[in-house]
């Protein structure tokens, strides 16, 4: 609808300033075309917003100028605890800030949307932990989102797969992926992905760190990780299957999942199937593969293959037949 359309772009203008007629096409899902087309009648109503040309232009108010039309409706009140996350904010050491918050939110509503707010957040629980896991210890993380909030340089030692390493960086963001918390941040001119659990020690450093132009943290891990699935699917496996197995199959990851869905089923409905499958490497692939038992079959690469049986046989030298007594 045009008029909560408006009032979209009025509080974005408001709470961001400039802002690109690119930048509110893709945040409200339009046209630039209708974008402008909502700025004239904007205009027309009597709201001082115009244009500022060059590189870094865009729409801007007046200086001075704000608007009163922030009530919330039911909907927006029903959805207003949807928007803390009690997980993060108390790894961040900002739970005791966070209800505070959500209780002054709470009263400055009226009596019947308070109740609609609190039978939703009663009805509503986010776990962001996978299944069989923990959350990690982040004894840093409430120091470290302080130095991302000021914008302070960061010296790490870091714990990678290779070994320890130092790192100075400048950061540029917080990231919670499935529990994970990750470090965005500017080492020298690349931009770099760092699990907060693998950062042993960090020193806060008083010089601020110099900004980036352009950077947008949202669509930059949105990026990473479709670059980071693609390098951990890069490998092909050609297998049989049996019907029974499939899910399972699926169940792997999401690559593979996209290639059983993509498969062609046998003629006959108990026959095995056959289809290929992305894998990260031959050593991640056989122990996923191993998972799975001998209602899976490796048919190519032959490394794989080879792998696998190895695999095999220590797996028996460890756990060997069970020699009956009575026939030898």
């Amino acid at each position: 609808m045009q008029s909560s359309r408006l009032l979209a772009i009025l509080l974005r203008l408001q709470a961001q300033g400039r802002v690109s007629a690119q930048a509110l096409a893709e945040a409200l899902e339009v046209s630039v075309r209708t974008v402008y087309r909502d700025i004239d009648a904007l205009s027309a109503a009597g709201v001082p917003v115009y244009a500022e040309k060059g590189r870094r232009g865009g729409f801007v108010l007046r200086e001075g100028y704000r608007t009163r039309l922030t009530g919330l409706d039911r909907p927006e009140a029903e959805t207003l605890f949807f928007a803390g996350a009690p997980f993060a904010a108390e790894q961040l050491g900002l739970g005791a800030v966070l209800e505070t918050t959500r209780l002054k939110l709470l009263a400055a509503l009226p009596e019947a949307m308070q109740q609609d707010a609190q039978r939703v957040a009663s009805r509503f629980h986010l776990d962001p932990v996978a299944w069989f896991q923990g959350p990690e210890a982040q004894g840093l993380l409430p120091e470290l989102a302080t130095a991302v909030w000021t914008g302070r340089m960061l010296q790490l030692h870091y714990r990678r797969w290779q070994g320890e390493v130092e790192r100075r960086v400048a950061p540029l963001g917080l990231v919670l992926k499935a529990g994970l918390w990750y470090l965005v941040a500017a080492a020298g001119s690349q931009v770099r992905s760092y699990r907060v659990s693998a950062i042993l020690a960090m020193t806060v450093e008083d010089e601020l760190a110099p900004a980036l132009p352009g950077f947008e943290l949202q669509r930059y891990w949105q990026q990473f990780c479709a670059d980071y699935e693609a390098r951990m699917a890069s490998g092909r496996a050609r297998v049989r299957v049996h019907p029974a197995a499939l899910r399972r199959l699926s169940e792997l990851s999401l690559a593979v999942a996209r290639a059983v869905a993509d498969a062609t089923p046998p003629a006959a409905a108990e026959a095995w199937w056959e289809l290929e499958i992305p894998i990260e490497s031959i050593p991640a692939a056989v122990g996923e593969l191993l998972r799975l038992g001998p209602q899976v079959q490796a048919l190519e690469p032959p490394e794989l293959r080879q792998a696998l049986a190895e695999a095999v046989l220590r797996l028996q030298a460890i756990y060997p037949p069970r020699v009956n007594s009575e026939n030898s």
